[in-house]
């Protein structure tokens, strides 16, 4: 569910704001020190029900409204955080437990380049999210079989329309395959199906074409989010490019055929990894990204390109990003998408 404003009154008992959230791209831009990356995190927070982090900022209330006309409100009442939302305006209390379902949130850090492990050991955030793409893939790469789905979650559709369904799913599986994974199809029958295939075998070829539909609903995202990497990457870095070998392998070579280790990589050319890889591998269609700070380490040239692949994650994916910055390169020329955080008038 996507946000339409934000509101908090006190924070650090000296600033209130009210900001006007887009439904895909919005800057939030302002000088230091005027909250925006606490902003951010106490969003996220909400969102998580990560309780916690709220208790520890000093604050009044807040709110998020949303599209679907509720607002939810968070208050300090005698000493205490409480949580309740409005809508059609009944206000109802709620627990911190139920905060997390209200909308699926990604908060990147502007401190992203190491991640604090469950027993309190700090990673290199790099390494840990090749390990992680590694994993992912070898498990698709495993799960190639084709699963029936029953009668009862399918849709009637005529000889043509069954024709032409799966000369579509054929072009989401060269997709697919173009991502380095594929099912293992059965031998002896031919997909797509020709239209006489059908008339001489129609259930045989349903069954097929549910199975493979089953299949790219499981995998598409993944290998869009693989093949799309790739390409944001190799069109921003220079003298080098990255790809993801046969076994799942996050690889960066020279052009000059050099292999480089992730480690060698510029700090730069590290966040530019690791903002995207959060963005397409750890968000869902239709989820909210927070980003704090993507200006960090980059060139200018760099931060110019940011706003329109933001923008394009944003459409594929049905996403609403956040994005607080310090750059009037990073907003660039959208404007029209960036909101300062200016003290509210009481």
């Amino acid at each position: 569910m996507k946000i339409r404003t934000v509101s908090v009154q006190g924070l650090f008992n000296e600033f209130s704001y009210e900001l006007n959230i887009n439904p895909d791209l919005t800057f939030v831009h302002s000088p230091n020190g005027r909250g925006k990356t606490v902003l951010m995190h106490m969003i996220s927070s909400v969102l998580k029900g990560d309780v916690s982090y709220l208790e520890d900022i000093p604050f009044q209330r807040m709110s998020i409204s949303f599209v679907d006309e509720s607002t939810l409100i968070i208050e300090f009442k005698a000493g205490r955080l409480t949580f309740s939302v409005l809508k059609n305006k009944v206000l109802t209390p709620i627990s911190a437990d139920d905060l997390e379902y209200l909308a699926d949130a990604l908060y990147i850090s502007p401190e992203r380049l190491t991640i604090r492990k469950k027993d309190g050991h700090l990673v290199d955030a790099l390494e840990a999210s090749a390990q992680e793409l590694y994993a992912t893939i070898r498990l698709a790469k495993d799960d190639k079989g084709l699963k029936t789905v029953g009668k009862e979650a399918r849709t009637d559709r005529n000889d043509s329309e069954l024709e032409f369904w799966c000369k579509d799913l054929k072009a989401k599986l060269d997709f697919i395959k173009d991502a380095g994974f594929e099912p293992e199809m059965p031998s002896g029958i031919r997909f797509p199906p020709s239209r006489f295939d059908i008339m001489e075998n129609r259930e045989v070829c349903e069954d097929l074409a549910y199975s493979v539909s089953e299949y790219v609903d499981r995998s598409y995202q993944l290998a869009e989010s693989i093949i799309v990497y790739k390409d944001i990457i190799n069109n921003i870095f220079m003298n080098k490019s990255i790809d993801v070998t046969d076994s799942g392998k996050l690889i960066v070579a020279m052009n000059n055929g050099t292999t480089l280790p992730l480690n060698k990589l510029s700090s730069g050319e590290k966040q530019l990894l690791l903002i995207f890889y959060q963005m397409l591998f750890h968000s869902t269609t239709g989820s909210i990204i927070l980003l704090d700070e993507p200006e960090i380490s980059l060139h200018v040239t760099w931060q110019q390109m940011l706003g329109d692949y933001f923008s394009d994650i944003c459409r594929v994916r049905q996403i609403q990003m956040i994005v607080a910055t310090h750059s009037p390169q990073v907003i660039h020329d959208r404007w029209d998408y960036a909101t300062e955080l200016v003290q509210r008038n009481a």
